[in-house]
């Protein structure tokens, strides 16, 4: 007879779920006794759970299925709900497994005892707690389909300790996913038809989707932006580009957008971000959203709407214009726009890119020149520590693809142990550490609001024999000729390689240095 574990994860394998990433507790032992016998899926011990949680959201993105994260009553659920939190604001399924306290023991403020479901419901699309040992396959087939609904995100079971080895013979519960309502093609066909400027705001990742973006934009002659981090969802390099609706865009490249008639979205909703401070759309603009089988829907639409011409051209080339990096002088100083020109230029042209949050990210988005399908992967949220573990998960998920992880000095202190991993499970991933001592999102903030920096200085570290400590290569950059090299054998390493860039501090963006406002 099964028990409760592995009744779970056969539910979890049936729905097609490959991988659990967790930090192991002694609240689900019977868990991950049956994860690790089951042959459809892979168990990954990480060394945080943040890490475990950022993994599994990065499978999510790439996939479009949910991984499971996996950790431990209160201290384990609490380092693992930053990753949740970051699966709900940017709609990545996923399915997180908590081990809560006996049943018998509930109540009682006992050891490490948290209102599991009551914390995650704010964090989470979807949190519950089965109270016996029959609730518990039935409630993670329900996690399931709510992690894979219409709106999918993170959902929530906590089960008692006790419950994972208790027998179960019940009948083996399968997931029922809701759809969300078809987008009706005849209304949008007759709106594109109508407009005479309309724009597709994109953010399906998927190489299928993005093929039918390409196809019907240029069939019916619409303008494209793309959501915040979601810029591989078209190629950046194609005519009818109108930009990314980043954390700062500027003015040229907005007005695509303003002078648009008909806005449509295309599998994403309009985060605070992308929609510019909720000012998009406009309130004489129309606004459409296709949020189910958006590849579906724009086929259809290509063959339901008359074929049309409209001139791009002033808004791809304001995008041109944005993304040629500029002259950065030839001092010894490695200058961040540097570090992204050669690595795109070195790396292959579907080499999958994983960014933190910080400043040094914006260089990336607006230099790195995203054209393939699922080569990007950031936190919506903008949570820092983020890209390190989700590099470790894009490559055991894509084991065939150029892995390269970019951050700052204070994300990688965050979450970097998990280089570790990467070596323990041979994944060969390329870490890029921008080092400029400095939390410099937040000392931009400070200067430009005329405050003194405070608390933002970050110790200087060899992060080349920290790499080595931890099993991987590393390398050291101080001078722009060291770049290029540095690069080629970090690509071409077959084994972790950590590259440790000292960047100007100076160059808190590509467009304000931090002297400009110091001298004031």
């Amino acid at each position: 007879m099964r028990t409760v574990a592995q009744a779970v994860t056969r539910v979890l394998a049936d729905a097609g779920v490959q991988f659990g990433f967790t930090v192991p507790g002694e609240s689900f032992l019977g868990l991950l006794d049956a994860f690790e016998r089951a042959s459809e899926l892979t168990l990954v011990s990480t060394r945080h759970e943040s890490g475990a949680a950022f993994m599994a959201e990065a499978h999510g993105k790439l996939r479009g299925v949910p991984a499971v994260a996996m950790a431990s009553r209160g201290p384990g659920a609490t380092n693992l709900s930053i990753g949740v939190h970051t699966a709900r604001q940017d709609h990545t399924p996923m399915v997180v497994l908590l081990g809560q306290v006996p049943s018998t023991k509930l109540g009682k403020d006992s050891f490490q005892e948290v209102d599991l479901a009551a914390m995650f419901r704010p964090l989470a699309s979807w949190a519950e707690q089965p109270t016996t040992a029959a609730e518990v396959p039935a409630a993670v087939a329900e996690a399931v389909a709510q992690a894979t609904g219409p709106r999918p995100g993170p959902a929530v079971v906590a089960v008692p300790s006790d419950l994972w080895d208790e027998p179960f013979d019940g009948e083996l519960p399968r997931p029922m996913p809701q759809q969300a309502p078809p987008t009706p093609v005849a209304d949008l066909a007759e709106r594109v038809r109508a407009a005479q400027r309309p724009v597709v705001i994109a953010g399906a990742r998927d190489a299928g989707t993005q093929q039918e973006l390409v196809a019907t934009a240029e069939a019916l002659g619409l303008g494209v932006y793309t959501g915040f981090r979601r810029q591989d969802s078209f190629p950046e390099d194609h005519p009818q580009y109108a930009g990314h609706l980043g954390l700062t865009v500027p003015d040229p490249q907005r007005k695509a957008l303003e002078d648009a008639d008909l806005v449509v979205t295309a599998g994403m909703r309009l985060d605070e971000v992308t929609s510019q401070g909720f000012r998009f759309p406009l309130p004489d603009q129309q606004h459409v959203a296709i949020t189910a089988n958006v590849a579906e829907t724009l086929r259809e639409l290509r063959g339901s709407a008359p074929a049309r011409e409209r001139d791009w051209s002033a808004a791809h080339e304001a995008v041109r214009e944005y993304m040629t990096p500029p002259d950065t002088g030839t001092g010894p100083a490695v200058h961040p726009t540097e570090v992204v020109r050669t690595i795109r230029e070195l790396a292959p042209r579907d080499a999958l890119v994983t960014n933190d949050a910080g400043n040094f990210s914006g260089f990336l988005h607006r230099y790195w020149c995203f054209t393939e399908p699922g080569t990007q992967l950031g936190p919506c949220n903008g949570a820092m520590g983020y890209a390190v573990p989700s590099a470790v998960s894009a490559k055991l998920t894509e084991p065939g693809r150029t892995v390269i992880a970019m951050v700052g000095d204070g994300g990688v202190l965050m979450t970097g142990q998990e280089i570790e991993t990467a070596v323990r499970h041979r994944a060969p991933i390329v870490v890029v550490v921008f080092q400029n001592r400095l939390y410099g999102t937040i000392a931009l903030h400070q200067v430009k609001s005329d405050r003194q920096m405070s608390a933002v200085d970050i110790g200087a570290i060899d992060f080349a024999s920290w790499a080595r400590g931890l099993g991987a290569e590393g390398r050291t950059v101080n001078t722009r000729d060291e770049l290029e090299p540095a690069v080629r054998a970090a690509l071409s390493a077959d084994r972790p390689c950590v590259l440790d860039v000292r960047t100007d501090p100076d160059v808190l963006t590509a467009d304000a240095r931090l002297a400009d406002f110091l001298e004031e």
